[in-house]
């Protein structure tokens, strides 16, 4: 087993606002730790989901880092994401061509499949934690999503 400090350490999280109207906010932030270096990072988009802002947290992080098998573990507070993983509802998609169990199209496929890619290029354990629960680190991962929100309100007129 490889020591935390060994390891690179995300913790990852996603909002929306508005999540059902059309013309929604979404954020996703992130914040990576390995030994004793910190990296903080933040993005949002319009008409997406908090399911997408869960995973492009998740997503951007890891495309963050350079190099291959690099122990990663990724701390959320998203069932839809840490489930997904450690269940590994993606080999009976990939299996399926990418159908639900309803025989449907998986939402959210584009995502699923580039997060697919950058777990296959390292070794990545994922850790689910409650949401909102003093949990340091996730709580300055939702910060950062509500930023991204705010941010893409534009600045405020003079």
């Amino acid at each position: 087993m490889v020591s935390e400090q060994e390891q690179v350490i995300i913790y990852c999280d996603g909002a929306c606002s508005g999540n059902q109207f059309k013309g929604n906010k979404g954020g996703w932030g992130a914040v990576l730790q390995y030994r004793d270096a910190t990296k903080e990072i933040r993005g949002g988009e319009r008409n997406t989901s908090n399911q997408r802002m869960e995973l492009m947290g998740c997503i951007a992080a890891l495309e963050c880092l350079k190099g291959r098998g690099l122990p990663v573990t990724v701390y959320s507070d998203s069932a839809y994401l840490v489930n997904g993983m450690q269940q590994k509802w993606y080999a009976r998609w990939e299996t399926n061509g990418w159908l639900n169990a309803q025989r449907k199209p998986v939402e959210n496929r584009d995502l699923w499949e580039r997060l697919l890619k950058l777990i296959r290029t390292h070794n990545v354990t994922f850790r689910k934690v409650a949401g909102h629960a003093g949990v340091r680190q996730n709580e300055r991962a939702d910060q950062l999503a509500r930023m991204a929100i705010t941010e893409l309100n534009g600045p405020s007129p003079r």
